[in-house]
This record gives C-alpha cells, sequence and structure tokens, in this order.
C-alpha cells in the first residue's frame, strides 16, 4: 500500500540524515581543532600590507597591531546584547604608521546608553575620546591592539541593509566598512581585527557601566549539535524500520490466514 511503501522509505532517508550529521561532526570537530590551534600560537604583528585574498586562512588568528585611533571615525553596528545589556558595537579605523595601510578595530560591546543618543553619551569614554581627536586633527590616542582576525560577516536573512549615509549600521558588512572609512584613496583595507579582552566578569561588569567598549574573549566558542542530531536521526531511523518490519509480518500472517 502507499502507506507502507511511504513507511519505508522514511527509514533510508533518516539513516541518510544520521550519516550526514556525522559527516558533519567530524568537520566541525577538526575545525575546532583547527580554531585551537590558532588560538594557540603567540600573537602575529601584521605586515603593513594585508594580502586579502589570504585572510581566509587567517581567520581568528591572533594578532598584534600599532598606530592611532580615529576616533572620530568610529561607528556603531547592532543593536546587540551583551549578558542582557543593549548597545552596539564599536568599530574603529586604526591608522597604522609610515605606508602601512590601514585597517578596522572591533572594539567590542558599548551599552546603549553610551552609544550616540544614548543618555550617557556626552560622558561616554569613546565621545570623550572623539572630543580630543577633534582637537588633534582627527587622530585618536595611539594604541597597541591585540585581537583575532576576522573576515567580517554574513547578512543574516531578516537584517536589514546597512545606510552609512544615515549612521545605521546593522551588520558587519566589511567591504562598505572599509570604503566609508575612505578607501583606497586613504589608503583604507578591509581588513577587520577583533579587539580581545581577557578580564574577569566583575572587570566587565564594570567597564559596561562606565561605557568602556568590552572586547571579545581570546576564543571561539562553535555549537556543535551534530552528534545529537546524528543520534537522533539513527533512532527515528531504528524506530521507522521496527514499525515497517511490524507491518509487513503482519500484512504477511493476515494474508496467510485468509
Amino acid at each position: 500500500s502507499p502507506a507502507a511503501a511511504l513507511l519505508g522509505i522514511i527509514p533510508l532517508i533518516t539513516l541518510g540524515l544520521g550519516f550526514w550529521q556525522v559527516y558533519r561532526l567530524r568537520w566541525k570537530l577538526a575545525l575546532i581543532d583547527e580554531l585551537d590551534d590558532k588560538l594557540g600560537r603567540e600573537p602575529l604583528w601584521l605586515p603593513g600590507r594585508i594580502n586579502v585574498s589570504k585572510l581566509p586562512d587567517f581567520q581568528y588568528r591572533r594578532v598584534l597591531s600599532s598606530g592611532h585611533l580615529l576616533s572620530l571615525q568610529t561607528v556603531y553596528v547592532g543593536p546587540r546584547t551583551h549578558e542582557g545589556t543593549h548597545g552596539y558595537h564599536a568599530i574603529t579605523p586604526l591608522q597604522r604608521p609610515g605606508d602601512a595601510s590601514t585597517i578596522l578595530i572591533n572594539r567590542g560591546f558599548v551599552a546603549k546608553d553610551f552609544c550616540p543618543g544614548g543618555a550617557n553619551y556626552e560622558r561616554s569614554p569613546l565621545a570623550l575620546e572623539a572630543a580630543a581627536a577633534r582637537a588633534n586633527g582627527g587622530r585618536g590616542p595611539e594604541v597597541t591592539i591585540e585581537g583575532l582576525l576576522r573576515i567580517g560577516t554574513k547578512r543574516g536573512l531578516f537584517t536589514p541593509s546597512n545606510e552609512p549615509d544615515k549612521g545605521t549600521w546593522y551588520w558587519l558588512e566589511l567591504p562598505l566598512l572599509a570604503e566609508h572609512a575612505g578607501g583606497e584613496a586613504a589608503n583604507v583595507q578591509a581588513v577587520l581585527v577583533d579587539e580581545v579582552f581577557e578580564g574577569h566578569a566583575g572587570a566587565v561588569s564594570e567597564r559596561v557601566g562606565r561605557g568602556v567598549p568590552v572586547g571579545r574573549p581570546a576564543r571561539v566558542e562553535l555549537r556543535n549539535m551534530h552528534a545529537v542530531y546524528a543520534a537522533t536521526w539513527f533512532s527515528l531511523s531504528a524506530a521507522t524500520a521496527a514499525m515497517f518490519w511490524a507491518l509487513v509480518t503482519k500484512g504477511r500472517v493476515s494474508g496467510k490466514g485468509k
């Protein structure tokens, strides 16, 4: 019957999905090992001119870079949340010395009240930093940044388009962020570094409460549920196979009884 035929197909489909999840599990474990290896290495000083085509090979590599923050060009990407607090990520160009290119630094999370339009923005550290930069020809403090090299993010299915003319940024559209910072004419490369902050929970809370950007931890946490998914599909395959076998056996018994 059609019902029996359908029930006979389901175990094969779910079995295939189980093996697919096993394949994905092996891929994810290999990726985790690769990231652990990158994060365990000593930080690498970024060269003056970065080969952008090679960036995917260095994704999440710990790097160092020095220069002046161009504080007047800070943009805020979001909204984002951190431990239940709403806010944005602050992205500031880093002008490196000499002929080295300018790159982009994701300085981390800033609570909404300390972002433009927020109740405490005018007295926030980033606003004061921008005011000092304005008096210094646009150049902010000289810093050395340690962070993780990134290649930006993909736009979510329901994420709106960025509107740089309005100062509205919803996602890390790296080429557009680099162009907004001056592009090739200003020697800006589409290179992003997530600044790291490895302080304890109390230090993080203190920074959030003062509007100081909170960088990301120097680790990458990848969701890995493939073993659970594989077990689920294999269980469904076994259960539906048993149901199909019971149905076929029952049909044979019924046929003999006639």
